[in-house]
């Protein structure tokens, strides 16, 4: 049986992965606690502790905004971890999963972005996600890197929880509708991980083929007002007793922090042509999200 380590086992994407990975092997699922990105030690300890033939790492440095301030901690986390992370891999020859980014792109492209752009990021965060990808890279092991963009889910912080809870709270949203991409279920991520492990590694002599960047998002584009009015139009399918009024704004008009890519939209071509396998347009996957979220969406409205 295939030993698993997940690291990051309470993010959005951690959570579904413990249960979508359950089939494929023993999953070892750690915290923070356990291994805290920020310290180089404790994921060397964990992993020869462990010994898994695959490591699966679902934690990040996340908070985009913050990063500009805590550059350092941002890097150690994106940057530097999973770099370690592939070098005890390869020693033990494992193979390594990372989630990746839209921020690793300007946003100015016309069109979808594929594996082969140039990368260029202008948010601190999006430079350390960068700088992870090719500290993996370097290291020359075998290793499977997706990149998605805009993950929500049932639990944990994300723009559908924010935006559900906005709207109980107020009689106006004003969301920015200058900023296109394609809303991705976490647990959909987590799935489509397991498919690929399941079609991966029972044949190691491909691993290293297969090795590489893939995008990894939903099908279709929305902008975040687009997102959010859905989001509002479903609650209220499901029962939810508000309704407020929806505004679109412009990017000037809510400033942060951090930049944000005008355009994320991203091609899943590499990864459907390699396994086969594509994630359903963001307006179904939401749908089935909110399949999930019924009675939590209906209980909280009334």
């Amino acid at each position: 049986m295939k030993r698993i380590l997940l690291i990051g086992k309470n993010g959005q994407v951690g959570w579904e992965l413990e249960r979508t990975l359950a089939p494929l092997g023993r999953v070892i699922a750690v915290d923070r606690k356990v291994v805290d990105l920020a310290k180089a030690d404790t994921i060397v300890a964990a992993i020869r502790e462990v010994k898994p033939d695959i490591i699966v790492n679902a934690a990040a440095y996340t908070a985009v905004d913050k990063a500009e301030s805590e550059p350092e901690l941002a890097m150690s986390i994106n940057g530097i971890a999973p770099g370690i992370m592939a070098e005890e891999a390869r020693r033990i020859n494992a193979f390594l999963v990372h989630y990746s980014t839209d921020y690793v792109f300007d946003g100015a492209k016309n069109g979808s972005y594929t594996e082969q752009d140039v990368p260029n990021p202008h948010s601190i965060y999006g430079k350390t996600k960068l700088a992870g990808e090719q500290a993996i890279q370097e290291v020359n092991g075998q290793y499977i890197i997706l990149r998605t963009s805009w993950v929500y889910g049932g639990r944990g912080k994300n723009f559908l929880r924010t935006i559900l809870r906005l709207a109980q709270e107020r009689d106006e949203l004003k969301i920015v509708d200058d900023q296109i991409g394609a809303p991705t279920w976490s647990r959909m991520i987590a799935e489509v991980t397991a498919q690929i492990l399941s079609q991966a590694t029972p044949y190691p002599s491909r691993l290293t083929e297969l090795s590489g960047i893939y995008h990894l998002t939903s099908a279709g584009k929305t902008s975040w007002f687009g997102f959010a009015k859905t989001i509002v139009e479903l609650a209220i399918l499901q029962g939810a007793k508000f309704s407020p009024k929806m505004l679109p704004i412009p990017t000037t008009e809510y400033p942060l922090p951090a930049p944000r890519p005008q355009n994320s939209v991203m091609s899943n071509e590499k990864l459907q042509n390699t396994f086969g396998l594509s994630l359903p347009d963001w307006q179904t996957a939401l749908g089935l999200c909110f399949d999930g979220m019924e009675y939590q969406v209906s209980s909280q409205s009334s």
